[in-house]
């Protein structure tokens, strides 16, 4: 009777609302363990099936190169530090569009049809590919310059929806500040950039914008794929005094181009992104990329335990680092002046 009585009892009520993606997991766990130790589901030693199902986090980026690297890595160890570990209860999938924007829209809509909890594109082209791809997943960026004016998001304050992340917008101002004060004689400053890439069509305006309040000329050389960054390196000799690289993805990932220019024509390359100046730039003031991705780890955990991603305001890098390569800088015809290496967080040797 005992056992009649039992069956017949109505199911419990379980209050759902509010809970995140792994103690939803969780709670699927249970439920599924009590269902197996009921129906006598047990392993031959005696215990019931219980296993937690591992969280899943998708990262993609537009192309390979050591600042998007940074944030990748970044990222995944933020999740590891806060108890998410690659093997244990995290699976952490990366791929990279090698630079190709059909290879991004292939790898969004993989992604999306997958079971992830959270996507994480790195880099503007990205993010734009894996939110057009997918409906309900989480999003969290990274290394986006504007996502205003890209469309991720309504707000930086109130991003709303699904996605939200961590902005690299240059202190572009700064670093017009530390040409002057390194080139004092300079007039034209070459910028190099893909007008596809919208987060350097807002660097350029911002360029724009700061560059004759301090007595630059901005000329601009557009390179729209990679194997055309040399060629728009060379249009600029004999018109500028230095060349500036953003955090454009096309010329980031070929650098090498540029500093070859620069060396063979005595014009100093500067960069927005530190991890230029192992490659080859004379100096950059910029973000610590793995930093930032630290700060989108630290994001996606927080969607992982329960929080809505567009309730989650849009993240700026509050601190920049100045990077110098002294040598680099010599055969570019540069010597820095001693109040700027003595202010430098790094020095390249």
């Amino acid at each position: 009777m005992t056992g009649a009585t039992a069956l017949t009892q109505s199911p419990p009520h379980f209050n759902l609302q509010g809970l995140g993606i792994m103690q939803l997991r969780r709670f699927a766990g249970t439920i599924a363990v009590t269902a197996f130790a009921t129906a006598g589901a047990f392993l031959f030693d005696g215990t019931a099936i219980a296993e937690e199902r591992e969280a899943s986090v998708a990262v993609t980026a537009i192309v390979e190169h050591p600042a998007l690297d940074a944030v990748r890595d970044g990222v995944r160890d933020e999740l590891a530090a806060q108890g998410y570990k690659q093997g244990e209860n995290l699976r952490f999938v990366y791929e990279t569009a090698q630079g190709n924007p059909t290879t991004a829209a292939q790898i969004a809509r993989r992604f999306a049809g997958e079971d992830h909890d959270v996507i994480v594109p790195i880099s503007t082209p990205s993010a734009q590919t894996v939110i057009a791809a997918t409906e309900s997943v989480p999003v969290i960026f990274g290394a986006v310059t504007d996502p205003v004016s890209a469309r991720l998001v309504a707000s930086l304050s109130e991003p709303g929806g699904r996605v939200t992340g961590v902005s690299d917008l240059s202190p572009v101002a700064k670093q017009l500040d530390l040409i002057r004060e390194v080139l004092p004689e300079a007039k034209a400053v070459g910028v190099l950039y893909n007008p596809g890439e919208a987060n350097s069509v807002k660097i350029l305006e911002l360029l724009r914008e700061h560059g004759p309040q301090r007595g630059l000329q901005i000329v601009e050389s557009a390179a729209p794929k990679s194997a055309e960054v040399l060629a728009a390196a060379r249009n600029l000799v004999g018109k500028v005094d230095a060349i500036y690289v953003p955090t454009d993805n096309t010329i980031v990932s070929a650098i090498e181009s540029v500093v070859k220019v620069g060396m063979d024509n005595d014009l100093p390359v500067f960069a927005a992104d530190t991890a230029s100046v192992p490659r080859g730039a004379a100096v950059a003031l910029g973000f610590d990329y793995y930093d930032l991705g630290r700060q989108v780890g630290t994001i996606v955990v927080r969607v992982l335990e329960g929080a809505n991603a567009g309730d989650i305001p849009v993240q700026g890098v509050a601190t920049t680092q100045l990077s110098l390569n002294p040598k680099m800088a010599a055969e570019m015809g540069l010597d820095f002046p001693q109040a700027v290496l003595d202010r430098a967080d790094e020095i390249v040797e």
